[in-house]
C-alpha cells in the first residue's frame, strides 16, 4: 500500500481515468459495430461522423494509437462507400 499523500491521490486518479477510458473505449467500440452492421448509406454517414470523431478522441487521449484509429476510420470509409445509396 502506498505510503505519500500524494500516491494515494495518484492511485484514485488512475482508477477513475481507467474506468472513464473504458466506458469511452467500450462506447466506441460499440458504435463501430454499429456502422459496420448498417447498410443504409445515408444512415452509415451520419453515424460515421461521431464514429470517426470517437476514434479521435481515443487517439489523442492515447487510449488506443493513432495508426488504429486511422485503419478503423479508413475501414468504415470503405465500407460507406461500397453501400448501395
Amino acid at each position: 500500500m502506498a505510503n505519500h499523500k500524494s500516491a494515494l491521490k495518484r492511485i484514485r486518479a488512475n482508477e477513475t481515468k481507467r474506468l472513464r477510458n473504458r466506458y469511452q473505449h467500450k462506447t466506441t467500440r460499440t458504435l463501430v459495430r454499429k456502422l459496420r452492421g448498417l447498410s443504409d448509406k445515408t444512415a452509415a454517414t451520419e453515424l460515421f461522423k461521431s464514429a470517426a470523431s470517437a476514434l479521435d478522441k481515443l487517439a489523442r487521449k492515447n487510449v488506443i494509437h493513432k495508426n488504429k484509429a486511422a485503419n478503423l476510420k479508413s475501414g468504415l470509409a470503405k465500407h460507406i462507400a461500397g453501400l448501395a445509396a
